[in-house]
């Protein structure tokens, strides 16, 4: 970093106050959000229900486990991504690399989804206070021959860092979190918190967000 840019830096960061999920960019010296988001295009995390294992863009395999804390999240029916309407969970998180990304779930996972949100909510928590562990579990069908064999995703949860989940829900407030692949004008959304519903708001033009 050259001395230009330091003092500048240093001069930015005196003279406004830095929300706590911006950062100055080394070397422009802008205000930049510290997690990566292209409106509407999070990083594709998907859970595989025949094989039992979580993956990334249906690629990079990361086992049976998936944590994650959420930041915005709706659950509704629709058809989407050509398999019929089902009941979906499509929930948005930061992962290890600050990516905002997304995760879906449908049929019985989503049920266990609910089963997680009741407790949460007579305690006065949201999904969005916590940090939830996904595990898949493997189930059979006995009903057919050869049996039948999938997974279904069961969910636990420990109370999240309170200073970070300020943060993170400051900025799902604050942003337009949304996956553009998923979206419909139909979809039945059953309940849905810091979800940015662009037909709803169809005066609102795409912006690009700054990361760094």
């Amino acid at each position: 970093m050259n001395t230009q840019n330091k003092s500048q830096i240093e001069t930015i960061q005196s003279g406004s106050s830095l929300k706590p999920y911006q950062k100055i960019h080394e070397l422009t010296g802008e205000v930049v959000n510290r997690y990566k988001y292209l409106e509407g295009h999070p990083r594709q995390y998907r859970f595989d229900a025949k094989e039992g294992v979580f993956n990334i863009n249906g690629n990079e395999k990361l086992g049976r486990t998936l944590t994650f804390q959420p930041i915005a999240w709706r659950i509704f029916t629709d058809n989407i991504l050509n398999m019929g309407t089902k009941n979906w969970a499509e929930i948005f998180f930061i992962d290890e690399k600050n990516c905002v990304s997304a995760v879906l779930f449908h049929g019985y996972s989503v049920d266990n989804i609910f089963r997680l949100i009741e407790p949460l909510y007579y305690d006065d928590l949201t999904l969005a206070d916590v940090v939830i562990t996904a595990v898949a579990e493997k189930k059979e069908n006995n009903k057919i021959q050869p049996k039948g064999v999938y997974y279904i995703a069961n969910f636990t949860y420990k109370m999240a860092d309170v200073e970070k989940t300020k943060e993170l829900k400051q900025f799902a407030q604050e942003v337009k979190v949304f996956r553009q692949e998923t979206l419909t004008d139909i979809a039945n959304i059953k309940t849905a918190m810091n979800y940015y519903n662009p037909f709803a708001n169809p005066v609102d033009e795409p912006v690009l967000l700054a990361a760094g």
